[in-house]
């Protein structure tokens, strides 16, 4: 991500090792609108940069993750059979056995999938070239300064761009309306994306019952059940 010509910002690495990461240590300060529009502007270079397939990593990276999750690898030439195959069907499953989602919602989950799989242009969206994606773009990994922001803790890959604006619209961040206004500025989302938002939060919805447990897992379910309705 941080090779990106005025893409987003990264902290600097120092060192890496099986316990440790040394970081660049980043001065934050209050989120403001300037440094919203300056994230806006710098994610969509960053989308614009983009992967050659979807669920491409980054180079020397053998194994995606998030948070401690290994992601199933593979590449995948259009966004709906990715989804489907390496984000909901895995994850819904892991939540599953792991008595965070009900038989039932696995179901309606496992019937959206397959109709990711096969394109639904209602559910995808026109198609688009992968973007170079931070994957995990919560508000927690949004460090705001001054002048910009910067990302930390990505689980970057190659996947639809609408997925990172979907994951800081989920659990919320300062001046979203700036960015999502500066981005579409910069490179106009698709007709349609707005009502998309909720497909792409599924698979972090599903992570999270993953991880977390709680009313995650029954959220996803739900919104399922409304996709598919």
């Amino acid at each position: 991500m941080g090779e990106v010509e005025d893409g987003c910002k990264t902290p600097r690495v120092f060192e890496v090792g099986l316990d440790r990461l040394l970081l660049e240590q980043i001065i934050t300060t209050a989120p403001s609108a300037r440094a919203a529009a300056s994230f806006g502007a710098a994610l969509a270079r960053t989308h614009a940069a983009g992967a050659d397939t979807y669920g491409d990593l980054p180079p020397g990276c053998e194994r995606g993750f998030i948070a401690e999750l290994t992601l199933p690898g593979g590449h995948w030439h259009h966004f709906g059979q990715f989804y489907a195959h390496a984000r909901l069907r895995p994850f819904a499953n892991l939540a599953f056995r792991q008595q965070q989602l009900a038989e039932a919602d696995l179901t309606v989950i496992e019937e959206l999938a397959a109709r990711l799989a096969d394109d639904d242009p209602l559910l995808c969206g026109p198609s688009e070239d992968p973007a170079r994606l931070h994957g995990d773009l919560w508000s927690g990994n949004v460090l705001w300064r001054n002048r910009d922001v910067v990302l930390v803790d990505p689980s970057a890959h190659g996947g639809h761009r609408e997925s990172d604006l979907a994951m800081l619209a989920l659990f919320g961040l300062p001046f979203l309306d700036v960015v999502l206004e500066v981005y579409q500025e910069s490179r106009p989302l698709a007709a349609g994306w707005q009502q998309r938002v909720v497909v792409h939060q599924l698979y972090p919805l599903l992570v999270h019952a993953t991880l977390f447990g709680g009313s995650y897992g029954a959220t996803a379910g739900s919104i399922a059940r409304r996709l598919l309705a």
